[in-house]
C-alpha cells in the first residue's frame, strides 16, 4: 500500500465517523443541525479525498478537467439552489437529491462493467453488486424525478393510472430481474445490462404515478432509503469504504424512517406502493358527514386574539396550508407574544404534516422556535387534555375525528386530538378536504370556530389584533 492510498484510507475512515456521528446527532431537533454540519463536513473530505486519489490515479489531463469542473459545476449549484429554495420547495429539492443520488450510483456501475468488458469472465461478487447498483439506481432516478413533479405540480398530484398498469409493472419487474440474473450468470452482455438499465427507469416511473399527493412524506423517504442502496452497491462495485458507509447508514435510515411515517398512516408500505390514497373517492364516507360542513362557526379576527390573549395553555397544529404560505415567521412571531404576556405556547407536530418526513420542524426551526415547545405526537395528544385553545393552521388530515371510524380512507390513523381542546380554532383558506379526500367533522364541532384567510395575512392580522388586548 502506498503513502497515498494509505491517506485516502484513512480519510475515508475518518469521513465514515463523521457521518455516524452526525446521523446519532440527527435524532434530535436540538441536535439536528449540528448533525447536518457535521456530515456535511464529513461528505466534504470524503468527496476531496476521492477526487485527490482520482487525480493522482489520472492517465490524461481529460481526467483532471473532467473532475475539477465535476467539483466546481455541481459545489456552486448546490450552495446556490439549496440557499435560494423556498421551504415549500424543500421536500422537491429532497427528491431531487434522491434521484443525483440514484443516478450516480447507477453511472459508477454502468461505467465500472463497461470496463470490465475487457475481462473474460466476472465474478459475483463484482457483478450482483453492479447489477443491484443499476437496478437500485435506476428506480429511484425516475421515481425521485416523477415525485418531485407531482410535488411540484408539473405533474397531477393525484393518482395517476391507465388500463393494465399493474401487468406492465409485473412485466418491467420480471424483465429487469431476469435481465440481472443472466448478467450475473453469463459472460459480459452490454445490452443485457442496458435492458436492466431501461426496465429499472421504466418501473420507477410507474411505482410513483399511481402514489397520491397524501402518500407523499412516505415515498420520499422511501426513495430516500433506496438511494442509500444504490450508493452502498456503488461502494462494493469499485471497493470504496467510504460509500459503502455512507450508503448503508442512509439506506438504515430511509428504511427506519419509512417505515415509521407508514405506521404513522397507519399503512403498509405495499399499500403504498401500490398507489391509492388521496383519491378522495372513497366509498364508505359518510354523506351525512358532508352535508354537515355546511354548518360551521365562522368567527373574525377579535374573536380569535381575544381566545388567545385569556387563555393559559395554547397548542398550535401546523401544517402544509402553514408551509404554502410560508407563514412560519408569523406563527413564531404570535407565539412569542403570547410567551411575553404568561400564555404557555406548544407546537402540536404529527409526524407526516407536510409534504416530507419532519417537515413542520425544518420549517418552525427556520424561524427559530425553541425546540422545547415542538411537541411530537404522543406528547402533543396528553397536552390536548388541558389546553385552553388550540390553533390549527392549514391542517387537515392529520387531526381528522373520522381516522377513529372503520372503513374510510384514513380509518386507524393516528391524529393528533384537536377536538379534545377545550376549544378550537381553525385557520383555514376554504372548506377544502385534505389529501386524504374527505370532509372533517372537526370544522363542524361545536366549539370550532373557522376562521378563513390565507395563513400569512390571518396570522398577521391575529397578531395585531392580540396586541391591543396584551397591552389592555
Amino acid at each position: 500500500m502506498t503513502g497515498v492510498e494509505f491517506s485516502i484510507g484513512s480519510l475515508s475512515l475518518v469521513a465514515a465517523i463523521m457521518f455516524v456521528i452526525g446521523l446519532h446527532l440527527m435524532r434530535a431537533p436540538s441536535t439536528a443541525r449540528r448533525g447536518n454540519g457535521v456530515s456535511a463536513i464529513g461528505m466534504g473530505v470524503a468527496v476531496v479525498s476521492a477526487a485527490v486519489f482520482s487525480l493522482v490515479d489520472a492517465d490524461n489531463p481529460w481526467g483532471w478537467i473532467a473532475l475539477t469542473l465535476g467539483l466546481i459545476a455541481g459545489g456552486l449549484f448546490g450552495v446556490f439552489r439549496a440557499r435560494r429554495v423556498p421551504m415549500t420547495e424543500i421536500p422537491q429539492l429532497v427528491s431531487v437529491f434522491n434521484a443525483v443520488g440514484g443516478g450516480a450510483a447507477a453511472t459508477v456501475a454502468l461505467a465500472d462493467y463497461v470496463l470490465h468488458l475487457r475481462a473474460s469472465t466476472l465474478p459475483p461478487v463484482t457483478s450482483i453488486p453492479l447489477v443491484l447498483d443499476v437496478l437500485i439506481g435506476s428506480v429511484t432516478l425516475s421515481g425521485s424525478l416523477i415525485a418531485a413533479g407531482k410535488l411540484q405540480g408539473i405533474i397531477p398530484g393525484k393518482p395517476i393510472r391507465f388500463p393494465g398498469a399493474r401487468a406492465i409493472n409485473v412485466i418491467v419487474v420480471f424483465t429487469a430481474l431476469a435481465a440481472g440474473a443472466l448478467v450475473t450468470l453469463s459472460t459480459h452482455n452490454l445490452v443485457l445490462m442496458l435492458v436492466v438499465l431501461i426496465a429499472a427507469l421504466a418501473f420507477g416511473v410507474l411505482m410513483v404515478l399511481p402514489i397520491g399527493g397524501a402518500d407523499a412524506p412516505v415515498i420520499v423517504s422511501l426513495l430516500n432509503a433506496l438511494t442509500g442502496l444504490a450508493v452502498a452497491m456503488a461502494g462494493f462495485a469499485i471497493d470504496n469504504q467510504a460509500l459503502i458507509i455512507a450508503g448503508a447508514l442512509v439506506g438504515a435510515a430511509g428504511t427506519i424512517l419509512t417505515l415509521q411515517m407508514a405506521k404513522a398512516m397507519n399503512r403498509p408500505v405495499v399499500s403504498i406502493i401500490l398507489g391509492g390514497f388521496g383519491t378522495g373517492d372513497s366509498v364508505s364516507t359518510s354523506r351525512g358527514i358532508a352535508d354537515d360542513l355546511t354548518d360551521i362557526r365562522q368567527v373574525s379576527v377579535d374573536d380569535v386574539a381575544i381566545q388567545l390573549a385569556y387563555a393559559r395553555h395554547v397548542l398550535i397544529v401546523p401544517g402544509y396550508g402553514l408551509a404554502a404560505a410560508q407563514a412560519q415567521h408569523e406563527v413564531a412571531e404570535l407565539a412569542t407574544l403570547l410567551t411575553a404576556h404568561g400564555v404557555d405556547v406548544k407546537y402540536a407536530i404529527h409526524p407526516v404534516a407536510g409534504r416530507m418526513p419532519g417537515h413542520m420542524n425544518v420549517l418552525l426551526a427556520e424561524a427559530n422556535v425553541p425546540y422545547t415547545q415542538m411537541l411530537q405526537l404522543d406528547e402533543a395528544n396528553a397536552a390536548f387534555d388541558t389546553c385552553d385553545i388550540a390553533l390549527v393552521v392549514g391542517a387537515n388530515d392529520v387531526c381528522n375525528p373520522v381516522a377513529r371510524r372503520p372503513g374510510n380512507a384514513v380509518s386507524g390513523m393516528p391524529i393528533l386530538d384537536v377536538d379534545r381542546a377545550a376549544s378550537v380554532v381553525v385557520l383555514k383558506r376554504s372548506m377544502s378536504t385534505g389529501y386524504a379526500g374527505i370532509p372533517n367533522p372537526l370544522f363542524t364541532d361545536a366549539k370550532t370556530g373557522m376562521f378563513f384567510a390565507d395563513a400569512k395575512k390571518g396570522l398577521a392580522d391575529i397578531i395585531v389584533a392580540t396586541k391591543e388586548y396584551v397591552a389592555a
